[in-house]
């Protein structure tokens, strides 16, 4: 299990450290060649574009499941229906998001307290990623689609192409043309753009164990069973990442410098959350492939193994980022203010590159016996319960500071845990009364 576990894993970690470069440009180049208005608007409109981009992937969560569940049970057949579907499912999501981020970009700015030096081009910076939602939703569900096929590689080779795009990108459209954070926008939707066509590319190429006609693109059963997997995640994950807004609107309160400092230490946290998050991807259709298959021992054991993965690397990566988080923001900013600013938010987020591996471990294994409700109920918990009150009222403390912010994260994931192994023990107890 931990040699398939982790060839399978690596490629969606590739893949995932990829998408992090996509921000972590975005922020260098803006850093180096923009103002601070800039990179405050880049740090404010990437937290909602973090909010679509998170939401849809989770939703894609049930496509990913459901094909893996029907190629364990030798359901080819009923594939190409379920991607038909989610084809006009997503489609539709694509056009709703347009025009909400188009037209409200100026609105939303305002509600995430955005400093007033750069609400001007946050709004900017929102309404261009809305321009080009087509191809940031297309692509997670094309990713989705792949990995659900047991194929991680692939992804990872046209995100590749579309990180080297987005680089190039920033260099022109920033440092060159001087166009601050709408440039690095920009980039962004033109790189997910080249990706899109990549990724249909290599689909079209493949030999499929199934095929898709033009009547399987309409919303049938198979399309709704999907979504009933992965709507309780995306809802779980939408009031998640407006948690996430709400505190970055927390510390927006507190001055440009925060702000942009807070922007800076989130880049870092996208790094450091990648080894948990692409175990918990993984996992979900590991787990689902083995359910199918009717092999629950081998199940719970792969998720025994990601956790051992995960802490292993997650000792490392707090060593790192508590003790040379300076160091680290320091590749983004030249401003010892921001810099100073982000170091202080990871010292207080450090723990959580540790006690996510065992909770993002649960959580995919959960996502893989399709009980997706629970993962909601557990992630609204941590965020609308501990999470966000506890930042919130670390926020308005006198003389308030980003350390004891950032607390607020590992504290939650630690409720997470108590919560998810006790619904582990019931599980598995109602599984063995099941069989017996």
């Amino acid at each position: 299990i931990l040699k398939k576990l982790t060839l399978f894993m690596i490629p969606v970690l590739g893949a995932l450290i990829l998408q992090a470069a996509y921000g972590a440009v975005d922020l260098l180049v803006v850093g180096r060649f923009g103002t601070t208005a800039g990179l405050s608007a880049l740090s404010t409109g990437s937290q909602v574009l973090n909010l679509v981009t998170f939401v849809v992937t989770q939703f894609a969560m049930g496509i990913t499941v459901l094909i893996a569940r029907y190629i364990g049970e030798k359901k080819m057949n009923s594939i190409g229906a379920l991607i038909g579907g989610a084809t006009v499912v997503f489609a539709i999501i694509s056009a709703v998001l347009f025009v909400v981020m188009i037209s409200l970009a100026t609105p939303i700015s305002s509600l995430m307290q955005a400093p007033q030096e750069a609400l001007s081009l946050t709004a900017t910076y929102v309404r261009i990623c809305g321009a080009g939602i087509f191809f940031i939703v297309a692509y997670n569900l094309l990713s989705a689609i792949f990995r659900g096929l047991g194929d991680s590689k692939s992804p990872l080779l046209f995100v590749a192409v579309a990180c080297v795009i987005n680089i190039v990108g920033d260099l022109v459209l920033v440092a060159g043309l001087h166009l601050d954070a709408a440039g690095a926008a920009m980039a962004t939707v033109f790189a997910q753009a080249i990706s899109v066509v990549f990724a249909l590319m290599l689909l079209f190429k493949r030999k499929l164990p199934f095929k898709i006609t033009k009547h399987d693109f309409k919303i049938n059963p198979h399309c709704v069973r999907a979504l009933k997997i992965g709507l309780p995640l995306a809802l779980q994950e939408c009031l998640t990442q407006i948690s996430f807004l709400a505190l970055c609107a927390f510390i927006n309160r507190l001055g440009l410098e925060a702000s942009s400092g807070y922007g800076v230490a989130c880049k870092i946290v996208n790094f450091a959350m990648l080894v948990p998050s692409s175990l918990m991807q993984s996992m979900a259709s590991f787990v689902a492939q083995n359910v199918g298959a009717g092999d629950e021992k081998r199940a719970k054991h792969a998720m025994f193994t990601g956790m051992g993965i995960g802490l292993s690397i997650g000792v490392v990566v707090f060593i790192l980022v508590l003790f040379k988080g300076d160091l680290l923001t320091s590749i983004f900013t030249t401003e010892k203010a921001v810099i100073l600013q982000g170091y202080a938010y990871l010292k207080g987020f450090a723990l959580e590159t540790i006690v996510t591996a065992v909770l993002f471990s649960m959580v995919g294994y959960f996502n893989g016996h399709d009980q997706t409700v629970w993962v909601m109920v557990q992630g609204l918990i941590q965020t609308l319960l501990v999470r966000l009150p506890l930042a919130y009222y670390m926020s308005i403390q006198p003389h308030a500071s980003l350390t004891n912010i950032g607390l607020a994260a590992p504290i939650a994931t630690i409720v997470g845990i108590i919560l998810n192994v006790c619904f582990y023990i019931y599980l598995s107890k109602k599984m063995k009364k099941e069989n017996a």
